[in-house]
Formats: structure tokens, sequence, C-alpha cells
């Protein structure tokens, strides 16, 4: 017949010993305010340092916009004529033409050019501003989380030590006929969900680590400490300046405004296509012109009779027409987003009052005295049982709230798209 006493012990003795040999413990810690973490984030993210190279390659562009067409040289001699030598030219004989021409733009396609090639430039910028962004906020949310489970970790080892002393001591008590079975087995089944919860903490805590070690580019074998400070002062917001600040801001809303410029910048460039470049050029023919050693000007012009580009500036005009719609409906988006981030703030700090905080702060001395009174049978089991739950719910949702408000503010500044309320 199974021991119920012998099969708890049997579960439970590898969480006791790796909780008590600090398995989820690491030597090698790295404690960190979020204004360090945020400064080697700048330094040593790969995904910012590959997206960098983008903003580089879309400068080149601009610098080749710039370049002015190459002249052209060409020449046509004879290779061999009745009197069987290659390239004789001997003493005037034979056929030489060389000619030189130059491409010149008209209706200032040249700075249109330039112009869609800058917008390029802009675009990839603020492509990279908003990779910047939402890899600050995703390292910002982290850090907040992984401190948040690491103060859950101090709540689940206080509860687990006092439960696995109160099992012991109700261990022997059993043994020596003073306590029951039930309200042993409850002891310990009380203590495997703590050290259940404590294990799917360190689960989530052991993810995070790994995202905020990819995103500062630390040593895998070093456990990341974040250091957030818990005060709570109230900030006032105004989220109709908020809205227009993040329009000048918020990298994601400047993409579509500056490719809205860039297919404006592409339709005047679509409509400088349609007029015709000129090519000037000069030519020396030696013998097949009407006289010898003919120096030739030339100028030449495609006539626009059946393609005038109408295409293509029927698709960049249309294009413009689609983007101008996309930038209104991101305005509105960034607007919503704002108020809506405000509205959060606000309801997270208004939460996560004082008094709160003074009383996630005395009830561990409340805890105390509880256990206290367990231990000397002035409550009952029960009773206790039902007070360490809601210990232990109390102090998870006032650091929930903690990391809300952490939230909260992470989600403000995504909204605006800058540093609106530093992180704590």
């Amino acid at each position: 017949m199974f021991n119920v006493h012998k099969g708890f012990k049997f579960l439970l003795l590898p969480l006791l010993t790796a909780f008590g040999s600090g398995a989820f413990a690491q030597t090698d810690s790295l404690r960190l305010s979020f204004k360090d973490a945020e400064k080697m984030f700048l330094q040593n993210n790969l995904s910012l340092l590959a997206q960098k190279y983008n903003v580089d390659a879309a400068q080149a562009l601009v610098q080749q916009a710039r370049l002015w067409d190459n002249p052209v040289l060409s020449t046509d001699q004879n290779i061999t004529d009745q009197t069987g030598r290659f390239f004789d030219h001997r003493n005037g004989q034979g056929q030489v033409f060389v000619q030189l021409s130059q491409l010149i733009q008209t209706a200032g396609k040249r700075g249109k050019q330039i112009k869609v090639a800058e917008d390029g430039t802009r675009i990839q910028q603020a492509a990279f501003d908003d990779l910047l962004r939402n890899l600050r906020y995703n390292l910002q949310l982290d850090f907040a989380q992984a401190a948040n489970l690491i103060a859950q970790r101090q709540v689940y080892a206080i509860e687990i030590k006092s439960a696995t002393n109160l099992v012991n001591a109700s261990d022997k008590s059993y043994q020596a006929g003073n306590t029951s079975l039930k309200d042993l087995v409850r002891l310990k089944a009380l203590l495997f969900n703590l050290q259940n919860e404590m294990i799917e903490n360190e689960r989530q805590l052991n993810d995070l680590q790994a995202e905020l070690k990819t995103l500062l580019a630390v040593n895998p074998n070093q456990f990341i400490l974040p250091q957030i400070s818990t005060s709570n002062t109230a900030t006032t917001l105004n989220p109709a300046t908020l809205a227009d600040q993040a329009k000048t801001s918020r990298p994601d809303y400047l993409v579509n405004q500056y490719t809205l410029d860039q297919n404006n910048s592409n339709l005047k460039l679509q409509q400088a296509l349609a007029k015709p470049d000129i090519t000037i050029g000069t030519s020396f023919d030696q013998n097949s012109s009407y006289t010898r050693n003919v120096v030739g000007l030339q100028i030449s012009a495609p006539l626009p009779f059946f393609n005038r580009n109408q295409g293509n500036i029927k698709s960049a005009k249309l294009a413009a027409q689609s983007q101008d719609y996309v930038v209104q409906n991101s305005a509105m988006q960034v607007k919503n987003e704002v108020y809506s981030a405000v509205q959060q703030y606000n309801l997270s700090q208004q939460l996560l009052t004082k008094t709160e905080v003074d009383f996630y702060d005395r009830y561990d001395q409340i805890f105390a005295a509880m256990l206290k009174s367990f231990q000397q049978r002035q409550i009952s089991l029960p009773e206790f049982i039902d007070f360490f739950d809601s210990y232990k719910e109390t102090k998870v949702k006032i650091l929930e709230q903690q990391y809300n408000l952490q939230k909260a503010i992470a989600d403000l500044n995504y909204a605006v798209g800058t540093t609106v309320i530093a992180a704590q």
C-alpha cells in the first residue's frame, strides 16, 4: 500500500534540494538600472547595427543621383581594305570616324531624382528609428517584467521556507501522534503547489533573461538583475499636446509621411521624364563625308509623339493619392493610441497608491504574526491556509500593479515616440 507520508517526501525532496542549494541562483549577476541597460542596448544590439547599413545604403543612392551622365565616345574605323592591310591609316588613307556626345537632362530631372533619393534616405532613417523604438519598448517591458518575477520569486521563497518548516514540524508531530494525517497532507499539498508556482515563475524568468541577453548582447552565463524604483510620482499629462508631439517624433508615422513625400517627388519626376532630353556631341569624319576631315556638331532629341510617359505619370499620381489616405489613417491611429496610453497611465498611477505600497511593506509583519499564532495553535489550520493564500495573492497583485505602472510608462513613451516619463 502507498504510504502518503513517504510519497509526498519522494515528490518534494528534489524540489527542496533545488531551492536549498540555490539551483535558480546565478553567481555571475549583472545589476543594471534601465538607463545602464539602455546604454548597453544602443552600443551592442546587432539588429540596430544591421539596420544602420540600410541608412548608409540609401545615402549612397543620393550620392549616385547627384552624378552627371557619362559622355559617350564612339569610333568607327576600317579594319582592312583592298590593300589587305589591317587598320591602314597611313597618309590619310582609310576611314576614321570619332564621335563624342553628352546627354543633357531637361526639366530639372536630375534635381528631382536627387529629391526622390533624399526622401528614400529619410524613409530608411525613420525605419531605423522605428526599429529602435520597438526594441527599446521590448527592452523596457522585459526589464520591468524580469524585475517583477524576481520580486515574486522572493515572495514564493518566503512562503516555501515557512511552509517547509511547518511541514517538518507537523511531520514530527504526526509521528508522535499529535497531528492528524489530514492536516499533514494539506500542508504538504500547500507546499507542493507553492513549489509548482515557483517553478513556473522561474520558467518565465528564464525566457525573459534570454530575451534581455539578446537585446543587450551580454554573456549568456550572466544573470541580469534589473534595478527598478518602486516610487510612484504622479505626472500630469496633456493628451492633445502629446498627440501633436507624436506626429513629429513617432518614426512609424514619419515613414508614412516621408513615403508620401517621395511619391509626390516621384510624380514630379515622372512628369519631367515626359520632356525630351537633348544629346549634344561633336564628331570627326576622315573620309566618308562630303569632304575629308569633317568636324561636325550633333544635336538630337526624341520626339514625344507616342510615348509621353503617360502610364508612369498616372501610376505615380495614384500611388500618391493612396499614400495620402495612409497618412491620414496613421495620424488618427497615433492620436487614439496616445489618448489611450495617457488614460492607462493615469489609471495605473491611481491604483498604485502610497497606502497600498505601505500595506505591502507591513504585510510581511502580519504574515510573521499569523505564522506564530498558528504555531502556538491560536488559529486553526484552515484559517492559517486561507491567510497563507491571501498573503501570496496580495503580494503578487501589488507586484503586478507595480509592473502595470512600468508597462503603462513604456506604452506611453512608445505611443508618443519619445521619452515622456523616464523608466523608474
